[in-house]
């Protein structure tokens, strides 16, 4: 296994220790949440990169990188939900376009096709990831305030809403970017 995919199997075993240390109460285990949901982000950064400048882009790559950042971003999703900061329609409508185009590349590749992701995927994944880091440093800054008594229902009322703004472009262009998945592969996915 070359370090690029090392990196990406690495992501994965990130996002557990970033579920667990984010189950934990309190201001330090939230920090230590968002320093680890980006040390796995940075490392979708890094294999990408490595891949293509040492030329070690592989069909296990090709297909474990997108999976590898599904299961980071569904888990912090997921994580979101638990806390009722996102609405559930959101998060199926995320889950669901994942489980499809998943599902449509490991059909593929049991006919021996490998497709690649999509540049609207790719922009839809970017985006993601920022609406996370800001929902992260909600709960970061939340956590560091509360105890203050600064934190009030203004702020609260004014992080809620631009997490609500920040998830409907993170849908739309979740919709758009599986649409369009869909499109830039017709011809593959019609002779499957």
């Amino acid at each position: 296994m070359n370090l690029a995919n090392r990196l990406t199997m690495l992501r994965i075993i990130l996002t557990f220790i970033f579920m667990f240390v984010f189950s934990w109460q309190g201001l330090w285990p939230k920090v230590l949440a968002l320093i680890i949901f980006i040390a796995a982000a940075f490392s979708d950064l890094f294999d990408g990169m490595i891949a293509k400048k040492r030329n070690m882009i592989t069909d296990f790559g090709r297909l474990m990188d997108p999976i590898a950042d599904k299961i980071l971003v569904l888990a912090a999703f997921a994580a979101f939900l638990g806390m009722q900061l996102i609405d559930a329609w959101m998060f199926v409508i995320i889950v669901s376009r994942e489980i499809l185009i998943t599902s449509l590349r490991l059909f593929a590749l049991t006919k021996g096709k490998v497709l690649s992701a999509v540049s609207a995927g790719k922009h839809k994944t970017a985006f993601q990831m920022v609406a996370i880091f800001y929902i992260l440093g909600f709960i970061v800054i939340k956590e560091a305030v509360k105890n203050y008594s600064i934190w009030n229902p203004v702020w609260e009322e004014f992080f809620r809403k631009s997490i609500n703004i920040f998830m409907l472009f993170t849908v739309g262009l979740t919709l758009y970017s599986g649409l369009s998945y869909l499109w830039e592969n017709r011809k593959v996915i019609t002779k499957l």
